[in-house]
């Protein structure tokens, strides 16, 4: 099963989109990665998330985003992850990271669960039971900028743990190049796919630290006020999860402190931050909501 995994998600991984199904949602990438320079820099980085290159992030997050894919069903309607990648990249590029290697890409999830994902390298997943908590446009745009920024901290990239760092980037030059020549994938080492667990373990199933929720909360308040969205609205989602979310779920209260605690921590940083006053986009949002 792990070595199928691997195939699976090498397939997805290739730059050029050859899987129908992933580049039908994300779009194929016009970026050219120099595989032989992957394999070199990951014969040499140190033990270290903060050695990874642009182009090492693209295949981890790719890889990623495979198994969140494998585990959620993608809602397959384009108009509407036409509206959420309209409302995600006018915020992307509000934040400190407006550019990744392979661009910034939304998909909806097609789950009741209430949840969000953000892979490496700025694959973004947000399922329709979250996007069913939002009252309105501001709402979801706080959703989206908190999953930014977590691509834009690199929260996910320091889920690997360190010692896994080395093997798992030279596994990505021996794949990437393994996948191209047609090499029988099972040669690839699973130090990779252990880092990419780090990675999917985190995300799925034990969230990242409050220190992280807590930044990825204040840097998307940041961003909402760069484009003209009320932060508030993120106080206003919270609150709604709140009501919404049981206890002992499997989902958003597994994975993230409770909204009470960010509530709280958010308060603190819009009181730091000058509130605009956000146009109105009722009208757009409540056609997007009805197709979902």
């Amino acid at each position: 099963m792990r070595y199928f995994l691997i195939v699976l998600v090498m397939l997805l991984l290739l730059p050029d989109g050859s899987s129908q199904a992933f580049s039908l949602q994300f779009g194929n990438s016009d970026k050219k990665v120099d595989i032989t320079s992957i394999f070199r820099a990951g014969k040499a980085v140190s033990k270290t998330f903060e050695n990874i290159t642009p182009e090492q992030e693209y295949f981890i997050g790719r890889t990623v985003s495979a198994v969140i894919v494998n585990e959620f069903k993608p809602y397959d309607l384009k108009a509407a992850n036409d509206y959420l990648n309209l409302l995600g990249q006018s915020l992307a590029q509000a934040s400190d990271l407006p550019e990744t290697f392979g661009g910034y890409h939304f998909l909806i999830l097609d789950s009741e669960s209430i949840n969000a994902f953000a892979a490496p390298s700025g694959l973004i997943f947000v399922t329709r039971g979250l996007i069913r908590c939002c009252a309105n446009e501001d709402a979801l745009a706080a959703v989206l900028a908190h999953e930014i920024a977590h691509v834009q901290l690199k929260h996910g990239l320091q889920a690997i743990k360190k010692s896994r760092v080395t093997s798992a980037l030279t596994a990505i030059g021996i794949a990437s190049v393994a996948s191209n020549e047609g090499v029988d994938m099972t040669f690839v080492p699973e130090n990779f796919y252990d880092s990419v667990k780090d990675i999917t373990t985190t995300l799925i199933t034990n969230g990242y630290s409050k220190k992280f929720e807590y930044a990825a909360d204040q840097a998307a308040v940041t961003i909402m006020n760069r484009v003209g969205y009320n932060p508030a609205a993120l106080l206003d989602m919270l609150s709604s999860m709140k009501d919404k979310l049981q206890s002992d779920g499997f989902d958003f209260v597994k994975t993230h402190p409770s909204p009470k605690a960010r509530i709280k921590n958010v308060r603190k940083a819009i009181d730091k931050t000058p509130v605009l006053q956000s146009p109105a986009k009722q009208s757009r949002f409540e056609q997007f909501l009805s197709s979902i």
